[in-house]
């Protein structure tokens, strides 16, 4: 069954469905996140991405999550888990953040919602920011570096890339 087929109401443009931790596990891998890493997670729910990325892998996180219950459970989840310290929560819609920080960005979100926000990632992340996303592929003409089917879906890693030299001086 899709993993979208249950889930619960939401008052921003994707539902919350939590992330399996073997699809996490592999996202992760597909990215090489290391402890010198900021993950960014994109409708971050209650925050189990980015402590899984914290625990299992040492890496720092970011969530942004629209929905204020959602931050307040990533928080006490954090919290509990010892990783407050690394991992922080931000109420706020995804399409208005600053993502500048992120040396990877974990998505879990429809294909339309992707689209949107790919002039974000690649207006705002730095060449070689490694995106992953789970079951959706909404980037069109960008192409992903790897698709990993080891899942119900596949698993994406999209590599920013250089920017052409601005003309001029």
């Amino acid at each position: 069954a899709p993993a979208f087929a249950q889930y619960e109401e939401s008052k921003g443009d994707v539902p919350w469905v939590p992330t399996p931790d073997e699809v996490m596990d592999t996202l992760f891998r597909l990215a090489k996140v290391t402890p010198a890493d900021t993950v960014y997670d994109l409708g971050s729910g209650d925050g189990r991405v980015l402590i899984y990325a914290a625990k299992h892998f040492g890496a720092r996180g970011v969530g942004i999550e629209i929905e204020g219950h959602r931050v307040k459970e990533a928080r006490k989840a954090a919290k509990a888990a010892g990783l407050a310290r690394r991992v922080k929560f931000i109420e706020q819609d995804a399409l208005k953040a600053n993502v500048s920080g992120a040396t990877v960005v974990f998505l879990y979100l429809y294909t339309a919602f992707m689209a949107k926000l790919k002039p974000i990632l690649l207006g705002q992340l730095k060449p070689g920011t490694r995106v992953v996303a789970y079951q959706f592929n909404g980037f069109g003409d960008w192409k992903p570096e790897a698709v990993n089917n080891a899942h119900a879906y596949p698993a994406y890693l999209w590599i920013v890339p250089t920017r052409p030299a601005s003309s001029g001086a």
